[in-house]
């Protein structure tokens, strides 16, 4: 199993990491002309199940990202699924959620979550370096989600509208109700966070479940935005909570889907997502950006070599030949399918260590 755990180099402070390179192949093979399949059989497209509007939205996310900090590479695959977006996407602003192969409409639930997506991968499009065309229709399909974020419920679905507030806030910044709908929707988690927090449970609801990561990883980012001090305090102090609970032994041991964890019992160990090494990996990086404190770039690395090896199992879930990534860790081994959300989150948090990689703790802080 071969080791990326972080090693010092040059002045102090400095990081250089060796990294698995980055590859599409994988993602380009589960994409269609109508967008990102949600699940692979082994490593072949499962067609009959259809693409979701969070997958093709973080792939978005993902593929924005790479255009920015590499080439226009990907620009086909952005259009793929910024028009999948505009597709899913109905008159009063609400996304369905699941499409079959057909491009028949499955679902009707108007999932919160699904509409915070779009509104973060929608913002991410705006705080890049696409054209103009794009951004207009990114900002169309934004503008048609964003009255629904002031009424969601599912703290989730807030955090995902605050990352794509704060990206919305870099394009216009003289939008004054930006910051306030920032204010106004972590002022809500920080709400959440006072009632159900206490000496040795520093979260904002009574379970841990999926995604944890980005509850702080918003938070950072509406610090950032607003500079109200709150924020950063209780971003630190849940994320430090996130990785007293899952760092065990200098492993990271996410929480297990088959049961989660409800506090004052016991946590589940399986079955082990990649989305949350994933979420984790780019929230401690956030924090470190932000911070400047050491300990949260290492945990970066940390939790990023499980998908290299360094997990429980002691298992390769990342593929480094075509850039896939196995949808995770059962108690008998890996799941050898290969669904998007695992390909695509692992791909994000790839590109997030590499804007850091070989970062100085002595560098003037910067926002990238």
């Amino acid at each position: 199993m071969k080791s990326y755990s972080p090693r010092r180099y040059g002045n102090k402070g400095d990081y250089k990491v060796e990294l698995p390179a980055i590859k599409l192949d994988f993602l380009r093979q589960s994409t269609d002309e109508t967008g990102l399949f949600q699940h692979s059989k082994f490593n072949i497209p499962a067609r009959k199940e259809g693409y979701t509007t969070d997958d093709n939205a973080r792939a978005l996310i993902a593929c924005t990202q790479y255009n920015t900090m590499f080439d226009n590479s990907t620009s086909d695959l952005i259009d793929r699924y910024l028009t999948f977006l505009l597709y899913m996407q109905r008159t009063d602003g609400r996304v369905y959620n699941i499409l079959s192969y057909e491009r028949k409409f499955i679902d009707d639930t108007n999932s919160e979550d699904c509409i915070g997506r779009v509104m973060w991968a929608c913002g991410r499009c705006l705080d890049s370096n696409l054209s103009v065309e794009r951004k207009l229709l990114a900002k169309e399909i934004f503008d048609r989600a964003f009255p629904w974020a002031s009424s969601f419920k599912a703290l989730r679905a807030k955090a995902f509208s605050i990352m794509g507030l704060f990206h919305y806030l870099q394009a216009y910044p003289d939008d004054p109700n930006i910051k306030l709908n920032i204010k106004a929707l972590s002022d809500d988690l920080l709400n959440h966070f006072e009632h159900e927090s206490s000496e040795k449970w520093n979260w904002f609801e009574p379970y841990l479940t999926y995604a944890n990561g980005r509850l702080s990883h918003a938070l950072f980012l509406a610090y950032e935005a607003t500079k109200d001090s709150r924020y950063l305090a209780i971003a630190k102090k849940s994320l430090d909570f996130l990785l007293q609970v899952q760092m065990i032994n200098e492993i990271f041991v996410p929480i297990g889907n088959n049961g989660w964890y409800h506090r004052d019992r016991e946590r589940a160990i399986y079955d082990q997502q990649p989305l949350e090494a994933a979420c984790m990996t780019e929230t401690a990086v956030t924090a470190f950006r932000i911070s400047h404190e050491e300990k949260y770039i290492r945990r970066a690395y940390e939790i990023f070599n499980w998908f290299l090896g360094k997990n429980m199992l002691g298992l390769m879930v990342y593929n480094s030949e075509d850039g896939s990534c196995y949808d995770g860790l059962t108690p008998m081994g890996l799941n050898l399918n290969k669904g998007a959300e695992a390909t695509v989150t692992y791909l994000s948090a790839r590109l997030e260590l590499e804007k850091v990689n070989g970062f100085s703790l002595d560098k003037e802080h910067y926002r990238f």
